[in-house]
């Protein structure tokens, strides 16, 4: 079986049901948004989020109206911050597809970003259950301010690993925490049990994270960004980070300094990279995102049935297998 349809198979029916309320919840009568509503559509990915969400309440007791709810606000403030992200970044791809800012303009990205964020908290009023809509408004909270954090990072003269996953915590694992503590919240789980899942989604999107990172220092159309495109932003991620408080060298100190300020050539960035690579910078953010993998399956109550522990191992091996 197919690694996805095995993540899947536990909820299988509730995530067609998932899938025609997403799309129902994204309906417009104004023509330009429409048309970019459909784009948003046609290039929405496997929907990862929404599927721990249903499998979180799954695990919890049973998926309810609610659930649907909780799934669908997030994956539209999800939606809302990469279209926003893209107009951030400047950015005219998003995993190998064209994004709303390549297509359209940066003023109707950001409209149409405001609008998906507006659909996500009517969504989370849906629900019923302010513990919910105050989850959702928290992770808004969170995802900018994480944003924030890695842009005045750029000026930062160390190379901090506690800055780095504050940032992750704030952006990539928030949405997965939020995702899993919905799933639990959804079923009006006990204190315990939403810790839990909460904790589960944010090992698990450390370790997506990571291997993000790690797709960085590598050339693949199928990752839908160049070899270095974190650098060419001023970004330091893990990798280069334990090089370079590993390593005594000054030089590539100072070239990291200038990736940082936006001033390193091509060809200053490709070096760098091989630097990276033989000082063991992969090995090291491979075996921490394994490790944040074990952590996450630790949480999982031993009463866990055998076909949900098999769909959730398998959901964060595919995180961390992944080829894009």
């Amino acid at each position: 079986m197919e690694r996805l349809e095995q993540i899947k198979q536990p909820v299988t029916a509730e995530f067609e049901v998932f899938k025609q309320k997403f799309d129902a919840s994204l309906q417009s009568s104004n023509p330009l948004l429409g048309e970019v509503i459909k784009f948003i559509k046609q290039r929405k990915g496997k929907m990862m989020r929404p599927m721990l969400t249903l499998l979180m309440a799954k695990l919890c007791g049973g998926i309810k109206d609610s659930t649907y709810y909780a799934a669908i606000s997030l994956e539209l403030l999800h939606t809302a911050s990469l279209v926003h992200d893209d107009v951030v970044d400047e950015s005219d791809k998003r995993r190998g597809q064209s994004s709303v800012n390549a297509i359209y303009d940066n003023k109707v990205s950001v409209l149409v970003g405001d609008y998906l964020l507006a659909t996500s908290l009517t969504n989370a009023a849906l629900t019923g259950a302010l513990p919910l809509v105050e989850l959702v408004s928290r992770l808004g909270q969170q995802l900018s301010e994480g944003e924030i954090i890695q842009l005045s990072n750029t000026n930062a003269s160390d190379f901090s690993e506690f800055v780095y996953f504050d940032v992750i915590k704030k952006k990539t694992a928030a949405l997965f925490a939020a995702a899993a503590e919905a799933g639990a919240r959804s079923v009006q789980s006990s204190d315990e049990m939403v810790e839990n899942a909460r904790l589960f989604g944010e090992m698990l999107g450390i370790a997506f994270q990571i291997k993000d990172d790690i797709f960085d220092y590598y050339d693949s159309e199928l990752v839908g960004k160049p070899t270095g495109n974190d650098m060419q932003e001023g970004k330091l991620t893990l990798p280069a980070l334990y090089v370079l408080n590993k390593e005594e060298n000054g030089a590539m100190r100072e070239l990291a300094l200038k990736i940082r300020a936006l001033e390193a050539t091509s060809e200053e960035i490709a070096l760098f990279i091989d630097y990276i690579k033989q000082s063991g910078g992969i090995e090291y953010a491979t075996q921490v995102m394994k490790d944040y993998r074990d952590k996450a399956l630790d949480l999982l109550p031993e009463t866990t049935s055998v076909e949900l522990k098999q769909a959730l191992t398998s959901y964060i091996d595919y995180v961390i297998e992944r080829k894009k």
